[in-house]
């Protein structure tokens, strides 16, 4: 039998945040793994959309009139998957039957008033207002009393579930802390209490040290694709030094996640050359009125884009009975990313 190799057999990673694994079949792509453009047709917007509830001046859904907003604009969400005004309420019968109510409130933050532009098109100027936005929401939602947690997340064109293409994010805040950062809590906490360290710091470093799969840097943020990567092009931006949420960050550091932003989603869109989908969000430190040191603020993208603007990834069969696989390494698709063009797909000539 021939000698082991990462990029030819199969094998599992395992990933420290969340203490699960991935299978790894790079043997399965052997055909390129190379971006390429595509006749995706592509509607052109206009910088005003009459019709689009989230244009400044336009009616939303509920009667209210948008402002006309020239940089970022913040409001609760018309149509909320969670409400302040539930009452309390559980369910505990046996091991079984387990339920209970969840207050919370949910934002809709419009990144820019131009309704065709999306984050790498936009300036990083512009950028870093969403950035200050994210901070000053943070803050204000996480002092309510029962709101444990806060979710800022963008989902980024039509297959992720995105109802309208005006450039925006969206903001849950709510009692408890959902799944998949209280997974990364238990695992920070863990790591800190055995080194007195911060895990994604030293993850950091130590993919610092390989470059493998290092997507780009600048003087805060780093860029890169875990080596526990699920999706193709999964992808993560983390800081440079320890901090655990957003309000931390020094105006320096708050231009370079914007300039981050910026570079990771331009790599995105010039991968096939198409506006590419993606859902992203910050896992951050709790605003359970309790010190966080453990916790490293970072932000994780999941584009579901596999070979090309219409193959598409789904989890299915042995990923939903089992546990999560992928054809492509993550070095792999590090390597493809690192050698595209830096400026947008729609700028170059």
């Amino acid at each position: 039998m021939s000698q082991f190799n990462f990029e030819d057999h199969s094998h599992r990673r395992y990933n420290p945040l969340t203490a699960e694994w991935v299978q790894v079949s790079p043997h399965r792509a052997k055909r390129p793994w190379q971006g390429q453009e595509e006749q995706v047709s592509e509607a052109k917007r206009p910088a005003y959309d009459p019709t689009c509830y989230l244009c400044p001046g336009n009616t939303r859904a509920n009667g209210e009139v948008n402002p006309d907003y020239t940089g970022t604009y913040s409001f609760q969400n018309d149509f909320a998957a969670i409400t302040e005004d539930v009452p309390s309420g559980e369910m505990a019968e046996g091991e079984f039957f387990l339920a209970k109510s969840e207050r919370g409130l949910c934002k809709v933050i419009c990144f820019s008033p131009r309704h065709d532009l999306t984050i790498p098109e936009m300036e990083v100027e512009g950028i870093k207002e969403v950035v200050e936005l994210w901070k000053k929401e943070y803050v204000e939602l996480g002092a309510r009393d029962y709101v444990n947690y806060v979710q800022i997340f963008e989902n980024k064109g039509q297959v992720m579930g995105c109802s309208n293409p005006h450039p925006h994010g969206q903001i849950w805040a709510q009692e408890s802390i959902p799944d998949e950062p209280l997974k990364k809590q238990l695992q920070f906490s863990r790591y800190y209490e055995k080194y007195g360290r911060t895990m994604l710091i030293d993850y950091l470093h130590a993919e610092l040290e390989k470059k493998d799969r290092i997507l780009f840097e600048n003087e805060h943020f780093v860029g890169l694709i875990p080596f526990w990567a699920v999706w193709p092009f999964e992808a993560m931006i983390i800081p440079r030094r320890h901090i655990s949420d957003i309000t931390a960050l020094t105006d320096a550091e708050t231009r370079s996640l914007a300039d981050a932003y910026k570079q990771l989603t331009v790599m995105y869109d010039n991968i096939f050359g198409i506006s590419f989908p993606y859902s992203a969000g910050i896992h951050q430190a709790p605003t359970d009125g309790k010190e966080h040191p453990e916790w490293d603020m970072h932000l994780v993208f999941y584009p579901p884009l596999l070979r090309s603007a219409t193959v598409k990834k789904f989890m299915v069969g042995y990923e939903m009975l089992a546990n999560p696989q992928r054809d492509i390494t993550p070095e792999t698709s590090a390597a493809l990313m690192r050698k595209l063009p830096k400026v947008h797909y729609k700028l170059q000539k």
